[in-house]
């Protein structure tokens, strides 16, 4: 009954073997996948992909790379997608200092203006931060009580995970907690409430260890929830059903089980 909360089912990547892929995922055990959009053009491929898919759900967003391309038009765009019934998140969105494709400057707006319509729209929303975790932070604190979401693909310490959480975010572990350097992650996500925890691809990135280098796809998300669970000293279909339960509690337009 494992749920992936962040996929990019809609990119190239799958368009050979998309069928396939949602297959594998079913005959693993996944009951949802979440497809996340990050620019308009894909927002509207994963809202496609929704439509067609009972277990497919989408999010909405533009992701701090094409921050640049953010502006009222496409925030319109974005009102129009989530207003659909399986789009259950805005996101992804955020700050990516690592690359800066788009200007820091032009990112900390567009994330701030991201986060301003999910409160309008009352989503919650998904969170890319890497290389960014002082700014990303500052823009959460600022909406203290007023959002909710999670830390997808959660890359900082323990500090930051527990004021993640004290704001009222989840917190999203992705193939990388498989890895043998990961010892930062695996240190903060042992500390992590079992309330909060999320499980993820992020495919088609990220493909968990014994993939790696590899395309990612959603079924092994159940690898990177059988290492949490060891990390948690539980076994894996406990914190399947967890995270599944903290997934449909987050994204509540995706209902009860």
């Amino acid at each position: 009954m494992a749920i992936d909360t962040h996929a990019h089912l809609e990119m190239e990547a799958f368009d050979q073997d998309r069928e396939a892929v949602l297959e594998r995922a079913a005959a693993a055990g996944l009951t949802v996948i979440i497809t996340v959009g990050t620019t308009i053009p894909d927002c509207e491929k994963a809202l496609a992909l929704a439509r067609r898919y009972p277990q497919v759900y989408a999010s909405v967003g533009v992701h701090p790379h094409e921050a640049k391309d953010i502006d009222a038009a496409s925030c319109e765009a974005l009102r129009r997608f989530a207003a659909e019934p399986k789009v259950v998140a805005l996101g992804e969105i955020g700050l990516d200092f690592f690359y800066n494709h788009s200007a820091r400057e032009v990112q900390l707006g567009g994330f701030a203006a991201q986060l301003d319509l999910a409160e309008e729209l009352d989503l919650p929303v998904i969170v890319h931060d890497r290389d960014a975790h002082a700014e990303t932070l500052a823009l959460l604190r600022e909406r203290r009580g007023r959002l909710q979401g999670v830390l997808h693909c959660f890359s900082g310490d323990t500090a930051m995970a527990a004021e993640c959480v004290a704001l009222g975010y989840y917190i999203s572990v992705a193939g990388p907690v498989t890895y043998p350097k990961a010892d930062q992650l695996r240190s903060a996500v042992r500390e992590v409430p079992l309330e909060r925890l999320l499980v993820e691809t992020d495919c088609p990135y990220l493909a968990p260890q014994s993939r790696r280098g590899k395309r990612n796809e959603p079924a092994y998300v159940i690898e990177t929830a059988r290492r949490l669970a060891e990390l948690r000293g539980m076994p894996a279909p406990e914190m399947e059903q967890i995270t599944a339960e903290n997934a449909r509690r987050l994204f509540a337009k995706m209902g009860p089980r």
